[in-house]
């Protein structure tokens, strides 16, 4: 299964546009403290089973981050198992939005 990597250059031509996404940061608590894209729907990582049902099963894509891009890629490919579509990795997590978009953002 393939879920397609969207770049933070891209997200953000998308949100400037107003297209509608949903933003999902997969990452801990401790590390969403540090710095976080503005009006994500936290979940972590491990309770994303138990908490699906708090995720839209509408047509909007679906854009799932973490700090680097692996750990939301593995929740975006369990999410594409089960049964939800229009999924999208953010490639390079949070860092690479940090390095690339939003110079300003703090890091870790």
């Amino acid at each position: 299964m393939t879920i397609p990597q969207l770049s933070p250059a891209e997200l953000k031509q998308w949100l400037d546009e107003g297209r509608p996404v949903r933003l999902l940061d997969v990452r801990t608590d401790e590390e969403r403290e540090i710095c976080a894209l503005s009006g994500s729907l936290h979940i972590p990582m491990h309770l994303v089973p138990l908490r699906q049902n708090d995720l839209p099963e509408d047509d909007t894509p679906l854009v799932v981050y973490c700090h680097h891009g692996i750990r939301s890629l593995h929740t975006a490919m369990y999410l594409a198992d089960a049964g939800f579509d229009r999924l999208y990795n953010l490639q390079g997590g949070i860092d690479a939005w940090a390095q690339t978009v939003d110079a300003g953002m703090a890091r870790y």
